[in-house]
């Protein structure tokens, strides 16, 4: 055990340590090199030079997936506190540093991304040049999970999301429409879930929470929505639409300034409906610089779009 004690202490290798862990995570090294944009025979010399310092066997293969020797679970135990060690010491110095600096990793769903963020993210790179944000793209219940690991910072993500160690603030509320070719069978300037119920739908996939909150405004009328597509891309949803495919229901902020499809009409919904947009972060979470001024930057182009109100 002292050896291994003195080879980690003199050539631990974060970047073998972080292959190692996706490799894991990811059940097969050709998908951890997706996920770190290398290539397979790259990620293997990492974890084989892992394993030749450390001096124990740490993958073994189980059927077609990678999987972790007891001697690897035991280093997947400590990686990860590793890993947070490192950052937090990167976070800490990046606050003694003039203007703000460091790296901010965000998650978020794609229409935020594609709808909201950008003005955000411009004004910030405009303001603070030697600030990077590094955005990812899914749904709540991942990046909540990501934001509770650490592996992320922030998450601004759809309600609901909890945790006992998680800190929730509602930033924007973004209502919900229905969309169809303007000149096939037009939707009225209204409509409510009958209207819709008996029509083909191109909705949001099951996982999603926006899909959930749809589900929820059909079967307050006791109705459920047949869907001829379940689709996890907002945009792939429009463009279906607009191939007279089907009618839709989306957030309003995609079918916004430049989300706007000319081929598209746009019908409120009767009841309506919303979801709420919010900034997820741990409780614990050390708040420097570089994370204050992304807070800030959400929270500020929240309140411009419109106050928080309640579901009805």
């Amino acid at each position: 055990m002292q050896g291994i004690r003195n080879t980690l202490e003199k050539t631990l290798n974060l970047d073998q340590l972080k292959s190692f862990g996706l490799v894991i995570e990811t059940g097969s090294f050709s998908a951890a090199a997706d996920r770190l944009g290398l290539t397979q025979p790259a990620i293997s010399l990492q974890v084989r030079q892992l394993e030749r310092r450390l001096a124990v066997r740490l993958i073994e293969r189980v059927g077609k997936r990678a999987r972790a020797t007891p001697a690897g679970m035991e280093l997947l135990r400590h990686a990860h506190h590793i890993e947070t060690a490192v950052d937090n010491a990167i976070d800490a110095l990046a606050d003694h540093a003039s203007g703000v600096t460091g790296r901010v990793r965000m998650g978020t769903g794609a229409t935020a991304c594609l709808h909201f963020l950008p003005a955000v993210l411009r004004a910030l790179r405009e303001e603070f040049p030697a600030l990077g944000i590094v955005v990812s793209t899914g749904n709540t219940e991942d990046h909540v999970r990501r934001v509770e690991e650490n592996s992320i910072d922030l998450a601004l993500v759809t309600l609901p999301a909890a945790g006992r160690s998680l800190s929730v603030t509602p930033v924007l509320d973004d209502e919900f429409v229905a969309i169809g070719r303007s000149d096939l069978a037009p939707l009225k300037a209204r409509v409510t879930p009958a209207d819709l119920g008996g029509l083909p739908l191109v909705l949001f996939e099951p996982a999603a929470n926006t899909r959930k909150l749809v589900d929820r405004w059909f079967a307050a009328e006791g109705l459920q929505p047949q869907p001829v597509m379940e689709l996890g891309s907002v945009e792939a949803m429009k463009e279906m639409v607009a191939a007279g495919l089907g009618y839709g229901i989306v957030p309003r902020m995609a079918m916004a300034g430049r989300g706007a499809h000319p081929d598209l009409k746009i019908s409120r919904l009767a009841p309506r409906m919303h979801r709420t947009l919010a900034v997820v972060i741990r409780r614990d979470k050390p708040v420097n610089k570089a994370l204050r001024v992304v807070l800030d930057a959400i929270a500020a182009a929240g309140k411009k779009a419109g106050p928080v109100t309640r579901a009805r």
